[in-house]
């Protein structure tokens, strides 16, 4: 493994964890753990998976005048969402754009009374970062936490691995956000994930990582999960992943996040626009796109991979998209896959045709998720 990557504060126990370790992101990740990919991606389906996402970036933002809903409505203008209205202790995604419409990056943003908590991805981190700083530097303090780790527990007995460590745990919805303690160590603690289970994302200082991971990873419900069965996961649940699902090319109505832009701040909303590449968002969302994010699913058995071209006929002529994810999915036990169609090819049903190995294989649009969610809402 290169010099050059960074490891995470669990990558002494990922290894003695047995974890095959891949670069990703510029850090050194576990792709997946003695027991595989397969059986990783069904357990946390059937129980509870334990993923060190640490490479991700944490920030906290703080109003300069000491009021969190002035640092909200500073973020509404890099972000098409509504944080000014996010009551304290729950947490919202959303999408900072460029002045195209494109999707810079996505990130989670809570209210945690005091200041907002954002995770962003790890790709993205730093020049997440020095955006946030420079347009919002005048009002706001942004404090990096990048050394923080980050782990997620995941899975329809996330709740039951974890409450006897932390009680608080088990009265959080979907999307709720507290500072707390587990394992008597302070946390900061999400009910949020991207498996499309019930779960949790926890925020530890570094020196308390392999501390808390332990007393999780000693619950008789959890396994350690690696990135591989993450991507598996997410692309089930119809999440999509930053670098292949959305850029900074793909607009929020193109990549079907149109749900990602609250009321006040679409077209006729007490805060409409106001972020880069307003205009054009509002007007997509009011006109339409010529192409859309959609599922797919594959016939047969083999698997339909990023960067694979699709067409509208069976003899490979008319090219009307590209598959942007693609994998098997264990729990579905079928090919799964998203990507960008021409809109006239976007409802569900509609037949098409992949570009696998030199020839034209059959897929048809699908709704997403291909699972549905476990979220206690």
């Amino acid at each position: 493994m290169s010099d050059t990557l960074h490891q995470t504060p669990l990558h002494a126990l990922n290894l003695e964890l047995g974890a095959k370790m891949v670069p990703f992101a510029g850090y050194e990740m576990p792709i997946q753990y003695k027991a595989g990919l397969m059986a990783e991606h069904l357990h946390t389906r059937s129980s509870a998976g334990l993923f060190d996402v640490s490479h991700m970036g944490q920030l906290r933002i703080a109003s300069k005048s000491g009021d969190v809903r002035d640092a909200a409505l500073a973020l509404e203008t890099l972000i098409p969402a509504d944080y000014a209205a996010l009551g304290v202790h729950r947490q919202r995604y959303g999408l900072l754009t460029n002045d195209e419409g494109g999707i810079r990056d996505d990130l989670m943003v809570a209210n945690m009374g005091q200041d907002l908590f954002v995770v962003v991805n790890a790709s993205c981190k730093h020049q997440d970062a020095d955006l946030i700083e420079k347009a919002l530097g005048d009002r706001c303090i942004v404090t990096r936490h990048f050394d923080r780790a980050l782990i997620a527990l995941q899975g329809p007995e996330a709740q039951n691995a974890l409450t006897s460590l932390c009680p608080a745990a088990a009265d959080m919805k979907f999307m709720d956000a507290i500072e707390t303690e587990l394992a008597g160590v302070s946390v900061t603690l999400s009910r949020s994930g991207y498996t499309g289970e019930d779960g949790y994302e926890i925020g530890i200082a570094a020196k308390d990582a392999e501390t808390v991971a332990r007393a999780l990873l000693a619950q008789p419900q959890v396994l350690p999960i690696g990135l591989g069965a993450r991507d598996s996961l997410r692309l089930e649940a119809g999440l999509c992943l930053y670098g292949n699902d959305i850029d900074p090319t793909t607009t929020p109505i193109e990549a079907s996040l149109a749900w990602a832009i609250q009321k006040a701040r679409r077209e006729g909303g007490s805060r409409e626009g106001g972020y880069p590449g307003a205009d054009i968002v509002l007007r997509q969302a009011r006109e339409g796109v010529s192409r859309k994010r959609v599922g797919l699913m594959a016939e047969g058995r083999a698997p339909v991979r990023a960067g694979a071209k699709l067409f509208a006929d069976a003899e490979g002529t008319k090219e009307i998209g590209v598959v942007t994810s693609g994998a098997f999915g264990p729990t579905v036990n079928a090919p799964v896959a998203m990507g960008y169609v021409a809109t006239e090819f976007a409802d569900v049903d509609t037949a098409l045709f992949a570009e696998l190995r030199g020839k034209f294989v059959p897929v048809h649009v699908r709704a997403m998720p291909f699972v549905a969610p476990g979220f206690k809402r």
